[in-house]
């Protein structure tokens, strides 16, 4: 079985990517997903941020996004904090849902993350996939998707790691600019993979 790391940088059309790869019969690991899902329902994680940021950080059985929020945005040391109770088990939860899936009879399965090498998720697959986007069209995509303004993307953008060291550890990358077709980029990936 090959593990494909999907990754990119903010609006690049990553999520894009990985439906196309749905649409193909590929299963695909959202992390982003799968953090939150496992922020709620993993005992350890839920033990951690309690003890990190007390009792109101769940409200019942939902997480207090605002204090969350509010307290990941204050410093950088205090994301690394969230990061370091939170990553490790999503590394995990993918290990064991790529598994299940490989007894299926699966011979492909992805992950998409946009900090797949910030995170060390990249240590997870077998091969990388960068989405690459000009920044223009990605600040624009981001703006009209998330309803942010310019300068809310771009500090985002200046929050993850730099599109060129991406490029250079990625075994492919996609070129989404709106004119290339990803379709026959992403069939050509395909096809090396299963050489």
């Amino acid at each position: 079985m090959i593990r494909l790391g999907i990754t990119g940088g903010i609006g690049c059309g990553k999520s894009y990517i990985a439906h196309l790869l749905q649409e193909r019969g590929i299963p695909v690991y959202d992390t982003d997903r799968e953090a939150k899902r496992l922020m709620l329902s993993h005992p350890a994680v839920r033990k951690s941020l309690i003890e990190l940021l007390g009792e109101s950080v769940y409200q019942g059985s939902v997480l207090n996004k605002p204090l969350l929020a509010g307290y990941l945005f204050a410093c950088k040391d205090n994301a690394e904090r969230i990061n370091k109770i939170v990553h490790p088990c999503v590394y995990e939860d993918f290990l064991c849902w790529a598994e299940s899936h490989k007894l299926s009879g699966k011979n492909l399965v992805a992950m998409e993350s946009a900090i797949l090498f910030e995170s060390g998720f990249n240590r997870a697959v077998d091969r990388v996939l960068m989405v690459y986007a000009p920044m223009e069209l990605r600040i624009r995509r981001a703006m009209e998707r998330d309803h942010a303004s310019e300068k809310q993307v771009r500090s985002r953008m200046a929050a993850q790691a730099d599109d060129e060291e991406k490029m250079k550890r990625s075994d492919y990358v996609i070129t989404n600019d709106g004119i290339s077709s990803l379709d026959t980029q992403l069939d050509c990936i395909l096809q090396a993979l299963k050489e």
